[in-house]
C-alpha cells in the first residue's frame, strides 16, 4: 500500500469524518470502514481505497476506506527502518571487536528501549518532509527521513531510561523498565549513553556528505542540552518525596515544559524535516521581506508544545482511566502540572491550605481532597478558556505565514494542531 501524499492527508481524512458521522453502522474502534461515494476523488485517494463489497446504490462505484490499515502500513514502512539501523549498529560493535555477550546486550537495549512506543516523533520527520516536498518521497529520500525519525526515538529512550532511574519508576510501556530487570540494573546508566552516541553514528553514516551535515549534529546537541535543562528544573521543584507548592508557579511550569518536553517533541521533529527538504536559513517572501523559517517554525511550535503538555495535566485530572488508558497520578506524584498552578493562582487562602496539606501525598482520602478544591476553583472552565486562547493565537501565526516555492507550508503546523486539538486521550 503507497503512503498518502501530503497534499490529500486533509481531504482522505474529512472523508473519514463525514463517512463517521452520517453513517448509522456499527464497525469495530479504530476503523472507518463504511460505504461512502469517493468515485469523483479516485484520482487523489485512489492509493488507500479500493471497491467496497457493499455497494448501496446501483447507480456509483463505492469505496472502503480503512484508516487503520493506512496507519498500521504506514508504522510497517516506519518500523522497516528501524531494522537496517540497527544491523547497522550491531555491525559497527562486532567490526570494533566487542566479545558475543556485549554484542546481544547492545541488541537487547536498543530492541527493548527504541521501537515500542507510538513514534509520533519519528514519523512526523517523514510526514513532515512530505508536506514541505509536496510529493510522496522516493525510496532514498524517505530512507534519510526516517533516519531522522529513528535518531529522534533513540533520544527519546536515552531519556526515558535515565528518567526511569531518576524517578524510581517501575513499569515503562507496559513492561518492567530496563534498569528493574534483574540483570541489568545500574549498567542501564551506561545503557543510556549508548543509545545517544546511536545518534551521531547514523547522522555521520548517512548524513556526512549532505551540506547540513553540521545544522543537524548542532540542532540534535542544542536540543539534548535544553531537554537535560528542562529535566533539572523539574527534578528540583517536585521531588515525589519532599512537597513544596512555594515552589509552584505557572511560570515555572511553562520553564518546564517548553525546554522539557516542546523542543525535543515539536521543533526537533520539523526542524529535521527543514533540514532534509534543504529549507533555507532564510529567504525572500512577498512584498520584499526576509524571514527566518527556522525562527517562524520556533515560534509557532514552542507554543504548540506548551499547549499539547497543558492539554495532557488536564486530561490526567479529567480523563478516565477508560478515556486515556491510564489512572491519573499527578496529584499524588506532586507532579508541577497546570492544573495544580492554576488552582494556587485562583485559590482562596482555605482552598491554598488544603492543597498545601494534602497535594503529592499518596493517600486517596487527600487526593480526593485536593480534586474536590479544583472543582471548586472552576479547573473545567479555566481549562476551556485557555484552551480556545492558545489556540486562536497558534492559528493566527500560522495564517501569517507567506507560502513560496521551497519554503514553509501553513499545513505542516495546522497537521500538528489538528491532532492535538480537543483530543480526548
Amino acid at each position: 500500500m503507497r503512503c498518502p501524499a501530503p497534499r490529500t492527508f486533509l481531504l482522505f481524512f474529512a472523508f473519514c469524518f463525514l463517512a463517521v458521522t452520517n453513517s448509522t453502522s456499527s464497525y469495530p474502534s479504530g476503523t472507518c470502514n463504511v460505504s461512502i461515494n469517493l468515485e469523483p476523488w479516485r484520482d487523489q485517494l485512489g492509493f488507500c481505497v479500493r471497491p467496497t463489497a457493499r455497494p448501496y446504490s446501483s447507480h456509483s462505484n463505492h469505496l472502503s476506506i480503512d484508516m487503520a490499515d493506512v496507519k498500521a502500513a504506514r508504522r510497517t514502512k516506519f518500523e522497516s527502518v528501524f531494522v537496517k539501523i540497527k544491523n547497522e549498529l550491531i555491525g559497527h560493535i562486532t567490526e570494533e571487536g566487542m566479545p558475543p555477550e556485549a554484542i546481544e546486550w547492545y541488541s537487547d537495549n536498543l530492541q527493548y528501549n527504541v521501537p515500542g512506543g507510538k513514534l509520533n516523533r519519528g514519523m512526523s520527520v517523514v510526514d513532515t518532509v512530505e508536506i514541505l516536498k509536496g510529493r510522496e518521497l522516493n525510496e532514498d529520500e524517505y530512507f534519510k527521513a526516517a533516519v531522522l525519525g529513528w535518531c529522534i526515538e533513540l533520544l527519546q529512550a536515552f531519556f526515558l531510561v535515565s528518567d526511569d532511574i531518576m524517578d524510581s519508576s517501575i513499569t515503562r510501556r507496559g513492561q518492567p523498565c530496563w534498569y528493574r530487570k534483574p540483570e541489568i540494573g545500574m549498567i542501564a546508566i551506561n545503557d543510556s549513553f549508548m543509545l545517544e552516541g546511536a545518534i551521531y553514528k547514523l547522522i555521520k553514516w548517512h548524513f556526512r556528505s549532505e551540506s547540513y551535515y553540521v545544522d543537524l549534529l548542532e540542532l540534535f546537541h542544542e536540543t539534548t542540552y535544553q531537554t537535560e535543562m528542562g529535566q533539572l528544573v523539574d527534578l528540583i521543584t517536585a521531588p515525589e518525596d519532599r512537597v513544596d507548592l512555594s515552589k509552584f508557579s505557572l511560570e515555572r511550569h511553562r520553564l518546564i515544559v517548553v525546554y522539557k518536553t516542546a523542543y525535543y517533541s515539536f521543533y526537533l521533529p520539523v526542524a529535521c524535516a527543514m533540514l532534509v527538504a534543504k529549507i533555507p536559513q532564510t529567504y525572500q517572501v512577498p512584498p520584499s521581506k526576509t524571514v527566518n523559517p527556522y525562527d517562524i517554525a520556533l515560534s509557532i511550535l514552542i507554543p504548540l508544545g506548551e499547549y499539547f503538555q497543558i492539554q495532557d495535566d488536564f486530561l490526567d485530572f479529567s480523563g478516565t482511566p477508560e478515556q486515556i488508558g491510564k489512572i491519573g497520578t499527578d496529584i499524588v506524584d506532586n507532579k508541577c502540572s497546570w492544573v495544580v498552578n492554576t488552582a494556587i493562582k485562583l485559590a482562596n487562602p482555605t482552598q491554598r491550605k488544603i492543597l498545601d496539606e494534602n497535594y503529592g501525598r499518596k493517600d486517596a482520602e487527600k487526593e480526593n481532597k485536593v480534586k474536590a478544591v479544583f472543582e471548586e476553583i472552576g479547573i473545567r472552565q479555566a481549562y476551556e478558556t485557555y484552551e480556545e486562547k492558545a489556540v486562536q493565537s497558534l492559528r493566527r501565526k500560522i495564517d501569517e505565514i507567506v507560502e513560496v516555492d521551497g519554503g514553509l507550508r501553513r499545513q505542516v503546523f495546522e497537521s500538528f494542531l489538528g491532532k492535538i486539538y480537543k483530543r480526548s486521550k
